[in-house]
């Protein structure tokens, strides 16, 4: 048995936000439901440390057990107040932290592979700007001998390039002895995580170091560094939906989410973004300056340019959407097309049918949502405002101009707007001069 703590406790000083820092997003989702995706393959219990007044994080890492750190008296600290919800645990314990959110299921894996051959595995990086990271000191056999702190390091310790990751993996019963003897004398007065390590030492066991790559263990504790973390996430994304069939014509406008699913041969333009919850399948185009986000685009749809597409949304097999068209929780059929500045909201279209410019379903009354429903084949004439709830059956026809309220039979004609009255030679008298 394996289990996971997850300090998430931080505020995020440095981000200047009221969110926590935690709850700050990669790639569409919260840091620390990178970091749970990461955990979930090899961990079979989580418990994740939040702080007073975070109920927003203890929803987003529900079902997961959490534990409030009332006082912030540093990481080891927050990770002992995890001991009560795992003290029958007799595995082995990593503590990992909320603000390394990119560390991948196979790190973790190395991790815990080291713990067996060790009695603590730690994770340590050489980035290429050591900066204020804690460093890793080896013994003359290559075993960890104790992380120092960079505060309270000398010129010397703040010269070895390797680097502490802050994730530690030890023995339940072992580690949270260690974590009950820590002390606080040190510059900040904090109990320091890392601290167990000279615990372990002194009782003459052994402690190995796993080397991971940067990318993977950097910290995220200010903007810039959550910056720098997306564009790292998002060159990945982009390379793999490439790898995978997909054509990016320019690849670096392109914003994907953690979830963006692409078909082969679909081709995406420049600056589209997929927001969470995106499949588009095989031989589908997206065109230029387009917003996807919960939607499904069936196999050689074309949608765009200049299109949004929002939550609910499906089109389906060959079926065009296109500039300054919004679809919300709308259905369009095989072949279907709305191509031009229309507004299709809690709506089913039919395979084959057309919905001219600047039709709008009117699908809210100010309290509830209504539904329209357009038949297989059916016309909607250009300017058409359909008063939901509302259907057109198959194979009819709406004139231009059009505000419908009553539904219309299948293949029958329905216009309803004023009649045009013309006066010869008013138009002329009308303009000065």
């Amino acid at each position: 048995m394996r289990a996971a703590i997850l300090l998430a406790a931080g505020q995020g000083t440095r981000m200047k936000s009221a969110m926590p820092k935690a709850m700050h997003r990669l790639a569409g989702r919260p840091m620390v439901q990178h970091l749970l995706a990461a955990c979930a393959p090899v961990f079979e219990r989580i418990v994740v440390v939040v702080g007073p007044g975070m109920e927003v994080l203890e929803r987003a890492v529900a079902p997961h057990a959490t534990v409030v750190q009332a006082e912030r008296l540093g990481t080891g600290h927050a990770a002992r107040m995890a001991a009560p919800l795992l003290e029958e645990f007799a595995g082995d314990v990593a503590v990992l932290y909320a603000d390394n959110p990119l560390i991948s299921t196979a790190t973790l894996e190395r991790l815990l592979l080291a713990r067996t051959q060790a009695d603590l595995a730690l994770l340590a990086m050489r980035p290429a700007h050591p900066g204020r990271y804690g460093r890793v000191v080896l013994d003359a056999e290559g075993q960890v001998a104790r992380i120092v702190e960079w505060a309270d390091a000398t010129e010397a310790e703040r010269a070895i390039p390797l680097c502490n990751a802050g994730v530690v993996c030890a023995a339940a019963r072992d580690l949270f002895r260690w974590l009950a003897d820590l002390r606080n004398d040190n510059r900040q007065g904090e109990y320091y995580l890392t601290d167990v390590v000279a615990a372990a030492r002194a009782e003459g066991r052994s402690a190995r170091a796993v080397e991971a790559p940067e990318a993977e263990l950097r910290g995220i504790n200010s903007r810039a560094e959550l910056a720098a973390a997306e564009a790292e996430v998002q060159a990945a994304l982009r390379a793999a939906a490439m790898e995978g069939g997909a054509t990016l014509v320019m690849p670096e406008t392109v914003h994907m989410s953690f979830d963006t699913r692409l078909g082969r041969d679909v081709v995406v333009e420049p600056h589209v973004v997929f927001a969470p919850g995106v499949t588009v399948e095989e031989g589908a185009t997206i065109r230029a300056f387009s917003h996807l986000e919960h939607c499904v685009v069936r196999a050689g749809a074309v949608i765009g340019p200049y299109a949004r597409l929002r939550p609910g949304t499906e089109v389906g097999e060959g079926a065009h959407v296109g500039n300054f068209v919004e679809l919300k929780a709308a259905r369009l059929g095989a072949r279907a097309k709305a191509n031009h500045l229309t507004y299709l909201g809690d709506v089913t279209v039919g395979a084959e049918a057309n919905v001219g410019a600047g039709t709008i379903t009117c699908n809210y009354d100010g309290v509830n949502k209504h539904r329209t429903e357009i038949g297989e084949g059916a016309f909607i004439g250009s300017d058409t405002a359909l008063v939901a709830p509302v259907r057109v059956g198959a194979h009819a026809i709406t004139a231009a101009g059009s505000v419908i309220t009553e539904d219309v039979p299948e293949g029958a004609l329905a216009i309803a707007r004023g009649r045009q009255v013309v006066k010869p030679g008013r138009g002329v008298r009308r303009k000065p001069g």
